[in-house]
C-alpha cells in the first residue's frame, strides 16, 4: 500500500480543511499545514512545538473548543476542530 492509497483525517485548521495520515499528531498536522505559531505567550510571542512530549506545552490549542490541549500529544481524528492564535488567542 501506498501513501496515497492510504486511508486520510480531515480536520479544519482556523477554518482551513486539511487532509492527514491516521497517527499523526495536532502538531504535527499544523507544521504539514505551515501554520507558525499556535499560541502566543503572555508577552505577546508567538509559541509553538519544542519539546514534542508535553513538558514545555508551548503547543497549546483549542481542539472542538475545549482550549489548552496539547497538540503534541493529541492524535488528529476525522472532523476535529482546531484553533490556534491565528484563529483565536490563547495566553
Amino acid at each position: 500500500m501506498t501513501d496515497t492509497d492510504a486511508a486520510r483525517i480531515r480536520l479544519t485548521v482556523d477554518g482551513r480543511s486539511i487532509e492527514v495520515k491516521p497517527g499523526t499528531t495536532i502538531a504535527a498536522a499544523l507544521a504539514i499545514a505551515g501554520v507558525r505559531g499556535s499560541r502566543l505567550s503572555v508577552k505577546g510571542e508567538p509559541r509553538e512545538a519544542l519539546c514534542g512530549m508535553g513538558v514545555c506545552q508551548e503547543c497549546r490549542v483549542a481542539i472542538d473548543g475545549r482550549a489548552h490541549a496539547l497538540a503534541c500529544q493529541t492524535l488528529c481524528r476525522d472532523g476535529q476542530r482546531v484553533q490556534t492564535r491565528n484563529g483565536t488567542v490563547h495566553a
